[in-house]
Order: structure tokens, then C-alpha cells, then sequence
């Protein structure tokens, strides 16, 4: 679980997150959305700490990282995973190394302990025999399998998935949407993901918090997000013709 409480963030004298409070609930896919440049991603990087706030807390189950010093805060990280939009794999280094590298990071296990845990992650991504590849060698999909495998590496307690989809053919998306909720519900894993994609939202999502202009706009089970008359939120969710008809079905 994790909670955050009152974060303010700024740029200089604009105000990008204004007093955000939210709950991610442990075993569940939590979704964060929001129009581009509502603070979403920024809320994320808070979270992690690649931004510092100005104001607030952020409680790892119970503890504060924002409250930490850089030992303590190094070890959640410990904890943490992270799926990045595109992968961000290291081009020089096989699927192999890219899964290894946060367990040399972040463990003192020997080179032989760091390969079966790689290879156990890819096999667990439906990965089994690209070990040995570079990503130049992988598809879109591939590459967003392996960044989950280099995410599931070190037995994460939280996950935080960036705009898992982006740039994928839905059927794709799917597949990737499917291997999220699986890992999520099989390890008990506190998952985060920030997506545009509604569809992605409906099919996997347990809890969605909507941000509207930094601020927690909603927040709620997916079931009633469709449901609601709010007119910014649904400005957003029915911005397709797709969804439109979804919330025919809900009139």
C-alpha cells in the first residue's frame, strides 16, 4: 500500500500538484489519469522520488519516504519497480543484461544467481529464448516484456508502470495489460499506472484516480467512473466514439 498525503509540488512559481492526496491499494491495479500536463507523471516521479516536493508525504506502508535520508530511501528503492514508456532498455546490452542490471545495482548476488533469476523473469514474460537478444532485435511488444522482467527482478513490493501501451497494436496492448494483472495479483504487488488508454482502464483496472490541473479529482472503483455526471471526467473518459457508446450502455 501506498498513501500519499497533502503533496505540493512547484516549477519555479507554477503550481504543477496543489495538496494531492491518494491511497494505492496493495494487490490491485491503481490507475492514475488525467489529460496531458495534469501532473501525472510528476505525481509519479514524487512518488519515487526523481522530483523533489515542496510539501507532503509519501508512506511506503507506513514509511515516509520523503522523511528518509538517502540510505533509508535507497532501500525502498530496493523494493520498487519500474516499467518506463518504451522500455528505456540499454541498447548495448542483450535482454539478459538489461534484467540483470538493477540485481548489480541493488544485490550482492553472484553473476551465476543473477542469470537464473534473468532467465526465470523472461521465462515468466513469455521471453524464454530472448536471453541473448539486443533490443534492436525485439518488437515493441518484446521490449515492453523484458522492461516488465527487469521490473519483477529484485521481487518488487510496489510497480509503477508509465503509459505501458504507448506505441503498441492493441492486440498487444492487451497482451501486456494481461501480464501486468497477472504479476499483480500473483505477487501481491502494489501496482501504479499511469495510462491515456480508457480501454486499458475498463479491462484491468481495480481503482482509478483522476487528476485534474494537479489536483485529486476523483477517485474510485472502475465501475463508477462510468457512471459519473462529473463534467470534466467524463469530457475525458467519452472523448471517443468508442467510449461514447460504452456510456450508452450505463444511461
Amino acid at each position: 500500500m501506498i498513501e500519499v498525503k497533502n503533496i505540493n509540488k512547484k516549477f519555479g512559481d507554477r503550481a504543477i500538484l496543489s495538496s494531492a492526496s491518494v491511497l494505492f491499494e496493495q494487490g490491485k491495479i491503481n490507475l492514475i489519469i488525467g489529460e496531458s500536463g495534469s501532473g501525472k507523471t510528476t505525481l509519479m516521479k514524487c512518488m519515487v522520488g526523481l522530483e523533489n516536493v515542496n510539501k507532503g508525504e509519501v508512506l511506503y506502508d507506513g514509511r515516509n519516504f520523503i522523511a528518509m535520508d538517502d540510505r533509508e530511501k535507497k532501500a525502498i528503492r530496493k523494493e520498487i519497480g519500474m516499467l518506463f514508456q518504451g522500455g528505456a532498455l540499454f541498447d548495448s546490452l542483450t535482454a539478459e543484461e538489461n534484467v540483470t542490471f538493477p540485481m548489480t545495482m541493488f544485490s550482492d548476488m553472484s553473476a551465476e544467481e543473477k542469470r537464473e533469476r534473468a532467465q526465470f523473469c523472461l521465462q515468466r514474460v513469455n521471453l524464454p529464448n530472448a536471453g541473448k537478444l539486443h533490443p534492436s532485435e525485439l518488437s515493441g511488444g518484446m521490449k515492453k516484456r523484458v522492461g516488465i522482467a527487469r521490473a519483477i527482478a529484485m521481487g518488487p513490493r510496489y510497480l509503477f508502470c508509465d503509459e505501458p501501451n504507448s506505441g503498441l497494436d492493441p492486440r498487444t496492448s492487451i497482451l501486456i495489460d494481461n501480464l501486468i494483472k497477472e504479476i499483480t495479483y500473483e505477487l501481491n504487488i502494489t501496482t501504479i499506472i499511469i495510462t491515456h488508454d480508457m480501454n486499458s482502464a475498463i479491462e484491468i483496472g481495480d481503482n482509478i484516480v483522476f487528476i485534474y490541473n494537479g489536483t485529486i479529482w476523483w477517485r474510485g472503483p472502475k465501475e463508477e467512473i462510468l457512471k459519473t455526471e462529473n463534467p470534466e471526467i467524463n469530457a475525458f473518459v467519452y472523448a471517443s466514439e468508442f467510449m461514447k457508446k460504452i456510456k450508452k450502455t450505463f444511461s
